[in-house]
């Protein structure tokens, strides 16, 4: 084996290829121990502070606090967190899931540090103060962007950098809820928006390890401590039907309270994270149950510890001050008040069930593991990651069936009125972001130049004598790339030149610009790039060729427009 073969632009060039299996494996263990890393500093940073504290040493009792206290911890931290906030530039206040997915359809995942360290402190101080919020949202854009700061400190190809952010996703939820493939299916439904086979492996070795690393830090526990829950007779599918049809438009309410919080309330940033404060401590006045993440609650419930009264509220003023608050402007996620919501309105149509029945019906707590799947499902628009969530959480694959009929229930009903697509997705709508691409720019975006650009060239300049013209053929090169003035100008191809030389008579010297030949005008185009942005690239300048250089400047090869369109044809795209 070849020296070069362990050295980093043997590794960036291998990168370029859609095949570089080794190379995609490290790069997804990289990731995932990284992301790891980072969602364990956050959660950290958020609960041995509340330990300390919170009353009883215990992380999420917000209850345990004086009614004054949770309605100061919320206004407190908007008014911290706008103090921050305000000092930042308008593009580093950009968070969350719809940052990743702008990112991602407009700078082929290069994600600012800046925004990264933005996510980390607005995620921990609304955390922190009480505010109804989740950790996955952020830990999410951590890991993305942790992943693709690690490409860009690589110099990785665009392409590398696209799939390290997908790495990062996954790792992030595996992390968080110790469900390594829910991690994975998440990552390539919400985030990424495709399945491929040559991305999927990385994104798997990332989420494994990312859960390895969780699992030795905090035990292999899930998320949630739940009993043993299954149906126990096919005469409630109807029921479940019914189930997700009422998540399903708690899932719609939940998106348009949200978007229309944003549409509506455009103030400045303390009036609305003060907001934001208020409206979550004058609600945890009276229901302290909805401060913070409230995994807490979610266990209660799912133990069958509340009442069919308390449940309806919590489902309520969860669902009203989460989407507010988020609609606000506020630095924090969503898919863990989601479960909350789900949770609680599950087991609540649990009992409602079991009261309208002299039947032995299944317990309230599998109606609210039922509610808690779809509600994500729903929201998130990804029944697949909500389906082997639950899978994960249960370790029983007898839920998966009623867990199906109520999530696909709850998606397909959300869709229908909600045409904006996911929650995340309506978010960058507002801001004329369009997240959706064609297949055949998936396709170019998951290849780099490198993959199909040509090396063997020569360069010369203009002006050439016919012996050293001859010489220029012996060296093989397919092509010859111009240069007037030290600058590139053109690519021309030898077999023109050799025809030229065979038909003209002896001459002094020659100007490659002048000779009978089909000479192509060219674009510079950046070794990273992937094949989606050569394309725009040629289409930009108006021409047919590409001039590829590395980040040091020297000449790495020539991409042609058919070049490109033969890598289409190849996967069947024409």
């Amino acid at each position: 084996m070849r020296m070069d073969s362990f050295s980093l632009t043997y590794f960036r060039r291998r990168l370029g290829q859609v095949d570089a299996l080794p190379q995609w494996v490290l790069l997804g263990v990289l990731s995932g121990l990284t992301t790891g890393l980072v969602v364990l500093g956050f959660r950290w940073a958020i609960t041995w502070p509340l330990a300390f504290t919170l009353p009883g040493g215990l992380p999420e009792n917000f209850e345990a606090l004086p009614p004054l206290a949770r309605l100061l911890f919320p206004v407190g931290g908007g008014l911290l967190l706008a103090i921050v906030w305000s000092r930042l530039a308008t593009e580093t206040r950009k968070v969350g899931i719809p940052h990743v997915l702008e990112r991602l359809s407009y700078h082929q995942g290069h994600m600012p540090w800046t925004n990264l360290l933005a996510q980390f402190a607005g995620g921990v101080i609304s955390l922190l103060s009480g505010h109804s919020a989740g950790r996955e949202g952020p830990a999410v854009h951590l890991g993305a962007s942790i992943s693709s700061l690690l490409g860009q400190w690589f110099r990785l190809p665009n392409n590398s950098i696209r799939t390290l952010v997908g790495c990062g996703t996954a790792a992030a939820i595996a992390a968080s809820f110790n469900t390594p493939m829910a991690g994975v299916i998440f990552a390539m439904e919400v985030v990424v928006l495709e399945y491929s086979a040559a991305g999927l492996i990385p994104v798997l070795v990332a989420s494994v390890c990312a859960t390895l690393l969780t699992q030795v830090a905090y035990s292999a526990d899930a998320a949630f401590n739940l009993p043993s829950l299954e149906i126990q007779t096919l005469t409630e599918i109807p029921f479940i039907v019914l189930l997700g049809g009422v998540m399903g438009a708690m899932a719609i309410v939940f998106h348009r309270l949200l978007i229309s919080t944003v549409q509506r309330i455009k103030q400045g940033i303390f009036l609305r994270f003060l907001l934001a404060g208020l409206i979550t401590g004058i609600a945890a006045i009276w229901v302290p149950e909805i401060m913070g993440i409230g995994y807490d609650t979610v266990n209660l419930i799912l133990n069958g510890g509340l009442s069919l009264e308390m449940l309806l509220i919590l489902a309520a003023a969860k669902l009203l001050v989460t989407a507010v608050a988020i609609g606000l402007g506020m630095p924090m996620g969503l898919i863990g008040p989601a479960l909350f919501i789900g949770a609680a309105a599950g087991a609540a149509m649990g009992q409602l069930g079991a009261m309208a029945t002299t039947q032995a019906v299944s317990d309230p707590g599998f109606y609210a593991l039922l509610g808690m799947a779809a509600m994500m499902g729903a929201v998130l628009q990804a029944p697949l990651a909500a389906l082997l969530a639950l899978l994960e959480l249960t370790l029983n694959a007898s839920v998966v069936f009623p867990g199906m009929v109520a999530v696909l229930t709850a998606t397909i009903l959300h869709r229908h009125y909600c045409r904006d697509g996911s929650i995340f997705q309506a978010l960058l709508l507002l801001r004329n972001l369009d997240w959706r691409r064609p297949p055949m720019d998936q396709a170019l975006d998951r290849a780099a130049v490198s993959e199909v650009m040509h090396t063997g060239f020569i360069r010369h300049p203009r002006l050439v004598t016919q012996s050293a013209a001859w010489q220029l053929l012996s060296h093989g090169s397919d092509w010859i790339l111009v240069e007037d003035e030290g600058q590139t100008v053109a690519a021309m191809s030898s077999m023109d030149l050799q025809a030229f030389l065979h038909q003209e008579q002896e001459t002094p010297e020659l100007d490659l610009m002048a000779i009978p030949a089909q000479r192509r005008d060219l674009a510079l185009l950046s070794l990273h790039a992937t094949l989606a942005e050569a394309l725009r690239s040629l289409d930009e300048a108006n021409v047919d060729a590409a001039w590829v250089r590395d980040h040091r400047g020297k000449s790495q090869g020539l991409l042609l427009r058919e070049d490109i369109e033969h890598f289409l044809r190849q996967r069947n795209y024409s």
